[in-house]
């Protein structure tokens, strides 16, 4: 079981539950085609972004497999939320979870995916004693993937027109890492 305390201090970042005064700047993220490009969801109306927000409001911890922990992300100077990150606890069995993160685009090449990434990683190996942890994603998204590889993540597949996602076939990628090989490098 995973009960963070928050909030969580990365060097730039705030992460943290998110709350109902989110709604404006979660919206301004959910409703970009930009943002949900390589993404299962279509941009959000405002109405399916406070649906959202109520489901990501009641992902504060992992209590058993199949729960996902949501954490928003803001400016440690500003307090401004640009994404949030999330960690899906898929096995107690096999010890596994996997990562995620959405970010607004006026934040992107700054570095915020790979803090929210190495919290996450630090919450799944130290705070869950996760054995393995993966990313997924849609092959296309090469920005991710420079974040994945930066957090020492190793590609482990390439699945060729595996999905049929918005009116196409999507490809996907793999990528994993396991505590022995986080341990180390932290």
């Amino acid at each position: 079981m995973l009960t963070p305390t928050y909030p969580i201090r990365t060097e730039r970042l705030i992460l943290r539950p998110y709350t109902p005064d989110d709604l404006d700047a979660l919206h301004a993220i959910q409703r970009l085609p930009e943002v949900t490009r390589y993404l299962y969801w279509e941009p959000r109306t405002r109405t399916e972004s406070e649906k959202s927000l109520h489901t990501k409001m009641a992902q504060t911890r992992l209590l058993e497999e199949g729960q996902t922990l949501t954490l928003a992300a803001e400016l440690a100077t500003t307090g401004q939320l640009v994404g949030d990150g999330m960690l899906h606890w898929y096995s107690s069995r096999h010890r596994g979870a996997e990562l995620g993160y959405v970010l607004h685009p006026d934040h992107h090449g700054h570095g915020y995916a790979t803090e929210i990434g190495h919290a996450l990683l630090a919450l799944g190996f130290d705070g869950l004693d996760l054995h393995r942890i993966i990313g997924r994603l849609d092959a296309r998204n090469h920005a991710s993937t420079r974040v994945l590889e930066k957090l020492g993540m190793r590609r482990e597949a390439h699945l060729v027109d595996n999905e049929f996602v918005k009116g196409e076939w999507a490809s996907e990628l793999v990528y994993a890492i396991l505590r022995r090989e986080w341990h180390p490098r932290h």
